[in-house]
């Protein structure tokens, strides 16, 4: 069996970031298009820990990418929450989360 490379990783986070994209394009809901950029978001965090792995570099510590991984987390956590936020106020004023509908907050 053949050892799991950075390739390999790459691969997958690439995968995730297509499916969010695809995901963010796609869905009308505001909390798909939340899933689609929770999803790309993930897919680059994989590829910043596989790209900082120890497999590239072996003289470094490894944790720069897991570093960068760590605050994006956090970015994307305040993000869910002021999205959140958003999609409650519009469901309590249009009693939809349809973002086609999202033309009538103008202001």
């Amino acid at each position: 069996m053949a050892p799991i490379t950075v390739a390999h990783y790459l691969a997958v986070g690439a995968v995730m970031f297509v499916a969010g994209v695809l995901c963010m394009v796609t869905k009308r809901n505001a909390l798909g298009v939340l899933m689609g950029v929770e999803l790309v978001l993930n897919g680059a965090n994989i590829n910043f820990v596989a790209f900082g792995s120890k497999l590239l570099r072996a003289e470094s510590l490894g944790l720069d990418g897991q570093f960068i991984a760590l605050f994006v987390i956090v970015l994307a956590a305040g993000e869910a929450a002021v999205a959140l936020a958003i999609a409650l106020n519009f469901y309590n004023n249009h009693t939809t989360i349809d973002v086609d509908r999202a033309d009538d907050l103008k202001g």
